[in-house]
């Protein structure tokens, strides 16, 4: 008898909802806001919520090639994507603010991989958005690393929006020292050697030489998800303003690590992989209690029970991207991985 309630317990916590773990926080836009204009309609209002929501998605998860690729979609096929929304009251808002209205668009997981499928799309899920970057400006032969360095100075001013949160080192006498010890071969630096304060983070080291002329030289020295990437480019000033030159600079330089960080996070959907883990089932809260946790996991697409009794249950989990990654996402919702004697065990804690 006890075991036939195992049995029937199993049945309600993997397969309630057709044994599919559906969690879209990563598909999820929020805080849209929409200015009502006079003689808009509920409808209008919404489908301009719905497209600028799109936009962001596509902005926060696809390289710049695969935004190219969903150029054509109309908004009846975009509108197709959303799972349901939420519309902030206007009971809420500031009475000054009533002209605004902000909404939540959830968009369905499984249409966007379908639609990514179809069109050949790999999305990114970064986990870790942090860089820690450190510009260098070179002009008149000279090298400024924190005093007197404009893109040091306004770097974080432009960059409040930024899809990437840059955290730029405090000044140290060691960086200065390892800088000026290469300061003909600035390439050459090893950006773990030179902020070891931060391993195991990602990191940019940027020199940008304005050599006064109509072209300016940056490099982009940098290790994102522990991969080495360089990345030489040119902007040509068309501006006199060095300022707004300046700013648009940075702005570029934006742009290109954004996409190097998207590029080490990608998640290919056409290249599932399964993993199969055993459970020691010690009290029913653990069965509970995992599906739950393992709801919250984007990249976890479908859990299945191989085999159970009542001292422990084999799991297949299949999930998408790198095995790493998914172990850090266990690890964030507090459950343990571990491979003993060549199987994979589970447990939360």
């Amino acid at each position: 008898m006890k075991f036939l309630n195992l049995i029937t317990f199993i049945l309600i916590v993997f397969f309630k909802t057709g044994n599919v773990l559906c969690n879209q926080n990563i598909f999820n836009v929020n805080n849209i806001e929409i200015i009502k204009n006079p003689g808009f309609s509920n409808e209008q209002l919404t489908k301009k919520a719905i497209l600028k929501g799109f936009d962001e998605l596509k902005y926060r998860i696809l390289l710049e090639d695969d935004k190219k690729k969903l150029l054509n979609l109309n908004y009846s096929e975009i509108n197709n994507l959303v799972a349901y929304y939420q519309v902030k009251s206007e009971k809420e808002e500031n009475r000054q603010e009533s002209n605004k209205v902000n909404y939540n668009i959830f968009f369905d997981k499984d249409k966007l991989y379908d639609l990514f499928f179809k069109k050949s799309i790999s999305y990114s899920e970064i986990l870790n958005k942090e860089v820690f970057l450190l510009p260098l400006f070179k002009k008149d032969n000279q090298i400024f690393i924190y005093n007197q360095n404009y893109f040091y100075d306004k770097w974080n001013l432009v960059t409040e929006n930024s899809l990437i949160e840059f955290i730029l080192p405090l000044e140290n006498i060691e960086i200065i020292q390892k800088i000026n010890s290469n300061i003909d071969n600035l390439i050459s630096l090893d950006l773990k050697n030179l902020f070891k304060e931060y391993e195991n983070k990602n990191l940019a080291l940027i020199i940008i030489e304005d050599t006064g002329r109509d072209k300016v030289k940056i490099y982009l020295k940098t290790n994102i998800s522990d991969n080495e990437i360089n990345k030489s480019l040119q902007m040509q000033r068309e501006n006199k303003n060095n300022e707004k030159f300046y700013l648009q600079i940075i702005n570029q330089i934006n742009k290109e690590i954004e996409n190097i960080v998207k590029a080490q996070n990608l998640i290919d959907i056409k290249t599932p992989s399964f993993l199969n883990t055993t459970l020691i089932t010690n009290n029913k809260n653990n069965l509970v209690e995992l599906n739950k946790r393992l709801n919250r996991i984007d990249l976890i697409d479908n859990i299945y029970v191989q085999e159970f009794n009542n001292k422990y249950v084999i799991l297949r989990i299949k999930y998408y991207g790198k095995l790493s990654k998914i172990i850090k996402q266990l690890e964030k919702e507090k459950i343990i991985l571990k491979l003993i004697k060549d199987k994979w065990s589970i447990r939360i804690i």
